[in-house]
């Protein structure tokens, strides 16, 4: 077996015509995705500037450049190969989802994106509702393994307030999808929480469990820097279908038959399941909209992810666009649009 190599993931960041900064924003990635000053849940976001970063690809092994741009109110959040000479737009919508092997991958009009959960995932965290994401490849950039760096990406752009209303996605009628021990359940809720449970048979994971709810910070100091987990012992059967091509102990948290090869350890006790917290999140950003529902999941992946949101939209009304309540639960306990 070849050796899991001690690579380093390229990260770099610019920034392009930065203006005066924003009233209402923080650093998302230091303050946890704290603002003090209260964007509005009410509101739809998007980011205030362009920001550039390129990176390499986990499963592709390549290096792309990823370039975020503002986009106007109610246009959501599309991708854009950049490096095809039609330049596709892929909207990052759960009916465009094609893969979820190893990664979520979105297409359309012939043109794919992988591994996009991170980013998603920070965008959601962030609040950010409509964005123009420019990729130069096929994959997007895994950095850390983590969506912190996506987070202060973001942060650098400034999260801009518009003037339209944000609607939101909300749970109406209890729903579970299940395959064997595996299963996800959404309920009726006032705000956003998930409950996540994994068990691995390794001594260094075992079974973990987490709850997680969307308020003032929450993603930036409980859940972004969670990274992706992966086995020795499956690297090179990965590789050997053309994937983790770019893996390296830089950008995952990677176990041997008795412990984490990583030098620095975890970042968290149970970082393994705050990333699946994490990986859930960004799959569940794909609805378009932000959720309000509890959400309970077991031993789940990103394909039970993509069952369970084909059957919380079939149009059965488990869910139903509303505007937020006045008051919320989660507007009392201090939410803000950097949570």
């Amino acid at each position: 077996m070849r050796r899991f190599k001690e690579g380093c993931s390229q990260l770099a960041f610019r920034w392009i015509k930065r203006p005066a900064r924003v009233p209402g924003t923080k650093d998302a990635l230091e303050g946890g995705g704290e603002d003090h000053r209260g964007l509005s849940y009410l509101k739809q976001h998007t980011i205030g500037q362009s920001v550039w970063c390129s990176g390499v690809g986990l499963h592709s092994g390549l290096n792309v450049a990823l370039v975020l741009k503002p986009a106007p109110a109610n246009s959501g959040i599309r991708f854009i190969r950049t490096d095809i000479p039609s330049s596709p737009s892929i909207p990052a919508y759960y009916n465009n989802v094609v893969n979820t092997f190893q990664a979520t991958t979105i297409g359309s009009e012939g043109a794919v994106v992988s591994t996009v959960e991170h980013l998603m995932a920070a965008l959601y965290g962030c609040g950010v509702d409509n964005v123009m994401v420019e990729i130069s490849g096929p994959e997007a950039p895994i950095f850390d393994g983590s969506a912190a760096p996506y987070v202060k990406l973001i942060q650098k752009a400034l999260v801009l307030e518009q003037d339209e209303p944000r609607n939101y996605l909300a749970i109406r009628k209890p729903l579970t999808v299940q395959r064997g021990d595996s299963f996800i359940t959404a309920s009726p809720s006032d705000h956003f929480q998930v409950c996540y449970e994994i068990e691995y048979a390794h001594p260094r994971v075992g079974k973990q469990s987490y709850s997680w709810a969307l308020k003032n910070g929450s993603f930036g100091r409980e859940i972004a820097k969670a990274r992706t987990f992966g086995f020795l012992k499956d690297f090179q059967k990965l590789q050997e279908m053309g994937l983790i091509r770019g893996g390296s102990l830089s950008n995952a948290v990677v176990f041997d038959d008795s412990e984490v090869l990583n030098a620095g350890g975890f970042r968290f006790s149970n970082e393994c399941v705050r990333h699946k917290i994490l990986d859930f999140i960004g799959d569940l950003a794909l609805t378009g909209l932000p959720m309000l529902g509890e959400f309970k999941v077991c031993k789940a992946g990103h394909t039970l992810h993509r069952c369970f949101l084909n059957e919380l939209m079939n149009g059965k009304d488990y869910a139903i666009p509303t505007s937020v309540p006045t008051p919320a639960t989660f507007f009392a306990s201090g939410a803000s649009a950097l949570a």
